[in-house]
């Protein structure tokens, strides 16, 4: 049986760590505390899970608990502190995306799991879907052969009718670069990791550009606190109600640190893009053409992969009306004889399209066989933050950014 503690209270270490160790992984795993800044939430995650031992004190929590490993689900910003001082106090680590937001931190992330000799598990649930994963065993079966280029476009939803997922962003802590790292680090390390798993690849060069197009003070006029006070709810497309969960677990706790979880996406705090392109060349020399937008009237995403002995498409619609058309989602493989060969994956009702459950059970059962490599540990964590990081650079900076050159300045 071993031991965990969650650093962060938060609604994904309530929903992904905190409640299915208690309600599915008892044979194997305890969590036996739960540490968090704000209180209020920390004391709703410890009662939802068995009423474990509440921190305000990280250090305190781990040497009284004595865990066998630290679940991290802080805010981006802080996720490398905890990685760091967990190991230094003899724990392994489970953290979720992004292992960190800058190339200081990560440069201290890897030197330190160096150091100690402990174990860091970054959680890809994408790689652990079977869409994304039959890919994966398509390339390394050969059927594109050794391929040479990637064009990969990810949108994010801004109908709120519909999931609102992508305006979500700007109304979180995730719309401040600070803290997230913008989502070129925070929502696109999925995608780097995706891409870099796929072609067993190194990023190394990497140019970009990014715009601020939709959400912000400068495209509305006017900068409100969020929904809940504000005059303009009635015309607001971007209007947004706090379900009963949410009510409970952050509003209820506002005042421990003013957060607000229904955020204005004008304020004008946010300084994150919304629109962004990536160009990435990798060191077996693959060549990347990225896409990622949160202004668009549906969500999912789409992915060729060129290759020498032909070309993958892959499609996966997560809503509006190509989500529900069919039961299944497609690849398709065009060899060099004009031959189409079609493979339909069954839709997962999953969390991350399956993802998220099978990445639990190699978490807290583990010991099964990883033939494709789905386990990602700091050195695949960095090498996807690494892209973002380097984007953010070349967008503020307007040239082409060498990552290595960056870690190395970093020391």
């Amino acid at each position: 049986m071993k031991k965990y503690v969650l650093a962060g209270a938060s609604s994904r270490g309530l929903s992904m760590y905190a409640m299915p160790i208690y309600e599915n992984f008892k044979d194997c795993a305890v969590l036996t505390g739960v540490f968090d800044v704000n209180p209020g939430r920390a004391k709703y995650v410890s009662e939802k899970c068995g009423n474990v031992n509440v921190y305000d004190d990280f250090d305190r929590m781990v040497e009284t608990e004595k865990p066998d490993c630290v679940i991290i689900t802080t805010v981006d910003a802080y996720h490398s502190d905890y990685i760091i001082r967990s190991l230094e106090l003899g724990c392994d680590v489970i953290c979720e995306k992004p292992m960190t937001i800058d190339a200081e931190r990560c440069r201290a992330v890897l030197d330190a799991e160096e150091k100690y000799g402990k174990k860091v598990v970054i959680t890809f649930n994408y790689r652990y879907g079977p869409f994304p994963t039959r890919i994966k065993e398509l390339i390394t079966e050969g059927a594109i052969g050794a391929p040479y280029s990637v064009q990969f476009e990810w949108l994010l939803e801004r109908v709120q009718k519909l999931s609102g997922h992508g305006a979500s962003y700007y109304r979180r802590w995730n719309s401040r670069m600070q803290k997230s790292g913008g989502l070129l680090v925070h929502k696109s390390t999925h995608h780097f990791d995706l891409i870099n798993w796929w072609l067993d690849a190194r990023p190394q060069k990497v140019a970009a550009f990014g715009a601020l197009n939709l959400y912000g003070v400068k495209n509305s006029g006017f900068s409100g606190v969020n929904c809940r006070r504000c005059e303009h709810t009635a015309q607001c497309p971007f209007y947004y109600q706090l379900d009963e969960f949410e009510k409970e677990f952050y509003a209820a706790n506002e005042s421990y640190d003013n957060y607000y979880k229904d955020r204005c996406v004008f304020s004008d705090e946010v300084n994150i893009y919304d629109t962004m392109t990536v160009n990435v060349r990798y060191d077996k020399g693959q060549l990347l053409s990225y896409a990622l937008n949160s202004t668009t009237p549906y969500e999912g995403w789409k992915a060729s992969i060129n290759g020498s002995k032909g070309r993958l498409e892959a499609f996966l619609p997560e809503t509006g009306v190509q989500s529900v058309e069919a039961p299944y989602n497609t690849i398709k493989v065009f060899d060099l004889d004009n031959n189409i060969t079609e493979y339909k994956i069954s839709k997962d009702s999953g969390g991350h399209g399956g993802g998220d459950e099978r990445l639990l059970e190699t978490l807290f059962r583990g010991s099964a066989p990883d033939p494709l490599g789905h386990a990602a540990g700091v050195k695949a964590g960095a090498d996807s933050i690494m892209i973002g990081v380097a984007a953010n650079t070349s967008i503020r900076e307007q040239r082409l950014v060498d990552i290595d050159d960056l870690l190395q300045r970093a020391r």
